[in-house]
């Protein structure tokens, strides 16, 4: 991997330099001192990963990431933010070019972490074309910002109360309303009618409400109409809810997860429905890969990108077993009405499962899930 580092020792410690130029020999590192030298190295030879220090002598890090997109849109662009800024988000110019952010200081394994997912990633989705296409979108989705604030409420408080909860969810009406929806439905509903948040969030249970509010976000993004909005948002939901049940305990949230995000590449512009068959000559990307190299550049664990990007051919994973790979691929196709690969599943040895898991998608099938 060619890797360009971008800052002098001013922002970026000469331990950390020298750090990255310790990696090894698979892993190419440049450092250059400001931006016109970053753009000199990236026209004269194809770079993989680009890391932009805070603050540069010549140029904003959003300007410079904005014409490395234009020059090379399959480099991975990564912007290190200060940590020491009163934690404030990143702006709005440097979110809509970075593919993402690491704090400074920055821990030498922490970089060591990003970078070598990014390997991973580009080992399993090694399309030039697919990078340049992904590369090429103007506005990708960001992470959902309210999935994200609960999940950092409930890290730093396991024992955070309906009430805390229920304050977070009230932020955004439309999610706030689908909770109550769900939760007065007859699959949860025991007879009593709840019209409070703090009720439904008890009601629904932390599982759920997590997978309600990521699929929300996630398929509240403008160009996609209402009815195919909750087309995808309700086959989400019921392929996620499939899935963990599908998988122990130990595995049941990543494979949550991996079954909601299964069909994001879908919104993307330019890319195809793997489901439908290929015209010829199209030659888009299709949607199983182009989501899972989105969710690569979002930092999501490499288990969930591999499921996404296998969830119509579970083969293809690196895992033998049945693993979260194969429950997405169960739970999407029975979600979606399409055929399960079942001498997949004969290899793995769960297909006498099959029959069970066909008649909980029915029940599932059945739930208000979308407006």
């Amino acid at each position: 991997m060619r890797i360009l580092l971008v800052g002098g020792e001013a922002t970026l410690s000469a331990e950390l330099l020298q750090y990255v130029g310790d990696l090894g020999d698979e892993w190419e590192v440049q450092s250059v001192p400001d931006g016109s030298a970053a753009i000199v190295a990236v026209a004269s030879a194809s770079i993989d990963a680009i890391i932009v220090a805070p603050v540069l002598g010549d140029l904003a890090p959003a300007t410079l990431l904005g014409q490395i997109r234009t020059l090379r849109p399959e480099t991975i662009r990564i912007a290190l933010i200060d940590g020491d800024a009163g934690q404030r988000a990143p702006s709005a110019r440097i979110i809509g070019v970075a593919h993402r952010f690491l704090p400074l200081p920055l821990a030498p394994e922490v970089l060591l972490e990003a970078l070598t997912s990014l390997e991973e990633l580009r080992e399993l989705l090694d399309s030039p074309r697919l990078r340049s296409s992904i590369g090429r979108i103007e506005k990708l989705p960001s992470p959902p910002h309210l999935y994200m604030r609960l999940m950092h409420a409930l890290e730093e408080d396991e024992d955070s109360d309906a009430s805390e909860i229920a304050k977070l969810i009230a932020t955004d009406p439309a999610i706030a309303a689908k909770v109550l929806q769900l939760s007065n439905s007859a699959y949860f509903n025991n007879g009593r009618a709840i019209a409070d948040l703090r009720g439904a969030v008890t009601r629904l249970g932390l599982s759920t409400l997590r997978d309600l509010v990521l699929a929300s976000e996630v398929f509240a993004l403008p160009g996609v109409s209402n009815a195919e909005r909750n087309a995808l948002q309700s086959r989400a939901l019921v392929a996620s809810r499939l899935a963990a049940k599908m998988l122990p305990a130990s595995s049941a949230e990543l494979g949550a997860t991996a079954a909601l995000l299964a069909d994001i590449g879908l919104l993307l512009p330019g890319v195809r429905d793997q489901r439908q068959p290929a015209e010829a000559g199209d030659e888009r990307p299709g949607h199983a890969e182009a989501g899972a190299y989105l969710l690569g550049l979002w930092g999501l664990p490499m288990p969930i990108i591999e499921a996404v990007a296998f969830q119509l051919e579970p083969q293809r994973s690196n895992v033998r077993s049945f693993w979260v790979a194969g429950a997405v691929h169960v739970a999407t196709a029975l979600a979606s009405g399409q055929p399960v690969d079942e001498q997949y599943l004969q290899r793995v040895g769960v297909l006498p499962k099959l029959a069970q898991w066909r008649e909980l998608a029915d029940e599932l099938l059945g739930l208000p899930l979308s407006a």
